[in-house]
């Protein structure tokens, strides 16, 4: 079985064409998508209908095939198969049976958006889709703040402007970008440090099409001034109560928390 994924028409490999015009049948989300891809390709080829809604129920018919020595061809819609997609739980139950398996590269909306954001990634972590739940989300931005390394998120249009507050309150000015229709018609970047990124689209109507953030290392230890410090917290205060703002802030700056608590306290009490 192959895996590759088929972005616009125009990006689609020789060898990956080639796969699919042999392929006894194409495993897609949408018949529909696909079947414009292989009408362009001037293939004619089976397809078999596979995602999150009739995976369970289609996976053993799909193993079936590949045990009697059937090649397969698993595409997705757009993107990569298996990230964020549910051709995972396909390709672990025949790698369990030991049916070979290999994956043709193509566009990749993760891989663009890190080399399109202008950011440091020596290092970098694909941390998926955010929470949608603010305090979750703050959660998992907290325990983000110390990896070494540039990340990768997915975030819906009508939560970036949510998300991006956060992850200014949480992880400092860092470096970012928001980069939206990777490898498509709409491509788009847009780069600025957190605060002015989520200053941008604070009150902005919710992009379009898919989205990927991309946010620098943490920055390089410096203690803030009282004024930027009194900034941070103040940020952070407009989304979190004091006590989850202060290690907030102090994750972000290095300060120790207790500190950070007394300072955000203060401030609290002088806003009444």
């Amino acid at each position: 079985m192959v895996a590759t994924p088929i972005g616009n028409l125009g990006d689609i490999t020789v060898r990956a064409a080639r796969i699919l015009a042999e392929a006894d049948a194409v495993i897609c989300e949408d018949s529909r998508v696909t079947g414009k891809l292989l009408t362009h390709l001037g293939i004619k080829a089976s397809m078999i209908a596979y995602h999150d809604h009739n995976a369970d129920k289609i996976r053993p018919a799909i193993l079936a095939r590949l045990r009697q020595g059937e090649a397969l061809a698993l595409v997705s819609d757009a993107g990569t198969p298996l990230v964020s997609d549910p051709g995972f739980k396909l390709v672990r139950e025949a790698s369990a049976e030991g049916i070979a398996l290999t994956a043709l590269p193509g566009p990749s909306s993760v891989l663009t958006a890190l080399v399109l954001a202008a950011i440091p990634c020596e290092r970098f972590l694909f941390a998926g889709f955010l929470p949608a739940k603010a305090q979750a989300r703050r959660s998992l931005l907290a325990e983000l703040a110390s990896v070494p390394a540039a990340l990768v998120l997915f975030e819906s249009p009508n939560r970036l402007a949510d998300s991006l507050a956060d992850l200014a309150s949480i992880l400092g000015d860092r470096p970012a970008a928001m980069a939206r229709e990777m490898t498509k018609l709409f491509e788009e970047v847009r780069r600025a440090p957190l605060v002015e990124l989520a200053a941008q689209y604070r009150d902005a109507p919710a992009p379009k099409g898919e989205l990927v953030l991309v946010v620098g290392p943490p920055l390089a230890p410096s203690l803030p001034s009282e004024a930027d410090l009194d900034s941070l917290i103040g940020n952070a205060l407009t989304t979190m109560s004091v006590r989850d703002a202060a290690q907030a802030v102090a994750v972000a700056t290095g300060l120790r928390k207790k500190d950070v608590y007394a300072r955000a306290l203060a401030l609290a009490a002088a806003k009444g």
